[in-house]
This record gives structure tokens, C-alpha cells and sequence, in this order.
């Protein structure tokens, strides 16, 4: 990889996996998704995760996190709009979780539950742009790993960046295939469902609350 101007190799994908390993709302939205309406929309939300990262990765390359941190005004708008639109989702489950535990009838449960993840691709493609803290992130994760001397750091760039998509690829691909297992499951216990459907919308919530006291520091 030092051909390509990339060092530390190893230690990069280490770190790559500990970060996407670290519990999040696109993670938990695409297992959500997949629980709900099964594998072909569960890809649906993970191909907006892969595109989202790689906007973001193009914009950290292309110089977009010194905009960020040079304009404080135009990073309180975006994060103020993440956290609005993880408001927005965490309250959307919150609210099909109540009402399916509400509801005697297992089918009106099941509808709600439909209609959460209604739209995923568009769904988890905003919420993986959502973040701006997410842009000065690849930014200053990438640089540690590239050769400041090498003659084409887009070219390094691009391979760390296809690291970190079959990485995830690998690892929302095992999410979506427990969230159908785990939709089974959940189908014989549906005030369990409701309450996991809430549970899933108050850490929304929460990660909007997180997005919106985020500073640059």
C-alpha cells in the first residue's frame, strides 16, 4: 500500500473497524429497517449508507471541513438540521412503538411498523448526510494514513475510502440478516416488537440531542 501512498495500512483498518462497530443511527437504522420489511429494503437503507460516506469522504477531500471550521455559522445550520431530521425520525418510532402497544390487533401493529421505514433509500441517505461533524471526522481520520510526499493523494484517499465501504458493506450485511432473524422472533412477541420499535426511536432522539450540543472541538 505504500505504492499508493497510504501508511499504516494495518492500523487503519483496525481503527476502520473499531469505528464502524461503534453503535450509531445509521447502523441502528438499517437494522431496524431490515427487521421491518426484510432484506431487499434493508440493502435499500445500506446503499444510502454507502453512498452518504462516500459524498461526505468526496466532500472531506475536496476541502470541505476547512469551510466548516472557518464558517462556524454554516456548521450550527447543518447540525441544527441533523439533529431536527434524528428528531424527526427518533419521534416517528417512538410514536409507532406506542401505538403498537396500544393496539390489540397484531396486523394494525405490523402496519405501523411498515410505515416507519416507509422510503428507506431516501431515508437513510439524508440521515448519513446529516451529520456535518461526520465530514470534519473523515478528514482528520484519512490524513493520518496518507503519504504527505506522495504525488497523488486522491488516489489514497480513494483507496481508504473503498476500505472503509467493503468494511461496512460486510458489517450492514450481518445487521440486515439478524434484523430478519430478529423480525421472526419479534412476530410471536409483539408488545416486545413495540417496545424495541420505541427503544430504537428514544436513541434517535437521543443522537439528535448529541448532534445538536456538538461542537468542532
Amino acid at each position: 500500500m505504500a505504492n499508493l501512498g497510504v501508511i499504516d495500512f494495518w492500523t487503519y483498518v483496525v481503527g476502520t473497524l473499531f469505528v464502524i462497530l461503534l453503535p450509531g443511527p445509521n447502523s441502528f437504522f438499517v437494522l431496524a429497517t431490515s427487521a421491518q420489511r426484510g432484506i431487499r429494503s434493508g440493502y435499500q437503507a445500506a446503499s444510502a449508507v454507502f453512498l452518504g460516506d462516500a459524498v461526505l469522504m468526496l466532500l472531506s477531500a475536496l476541502g470541505v471541513a476547512s469551510l466548516l471550521k472557518a464558517e462556524p455559522l454554516f456548521f450550527q445550520i447543518l447540525k441544527y438540521l441533523g439533529a431536527a431530521y434524528l428528531f424527526y425520525l427518533g419521534w416517528g418510532m417512538l410514536r409507532g412503538g406506542l401505538k403498537s402497544w396500544r393496539s390489540p390487533a397484531q396486523g394494525q401493529a405490523e402496519a405501523t411498523l411498515r410505515e416507519d421505514v416507509h422510503q428507506p433509500f431516501r431515508k437513510a441517505l439524508l440521515l448519513s448526510l446529516s451529520n456535518p461533524k461526520a465530514i470534519l471526522f473523515f478528514v482528520s481520520f484519512f490524513i493520518q494514513f496518507v503519504d504527505p510526499g506522495y504525488a497523488h493523494p486522491a488516489l489514497s484517499f480513494l483507496v481508504l475510502g473503498a476500505v472503509l465501504e467493503a468494511i461496512s458493506f460486510c458489517y450492514l450485511s450481518f445487521l440486515i440478516f439478524c434484523g430478519v432473524r430478529l423480525a421472526a422472533w419479534f412476530r410471536q412477541r409483539r408488545r416486545l416488537s413495540a417496545g424495541a420499535t420505541g427503544g430504537v426511536g428514544a436513541l434517535f432522539v437521543g443522537f439528535g440531542v448529541k448532534l445538536a450540543t456538538a461542537t468542532l472541538t
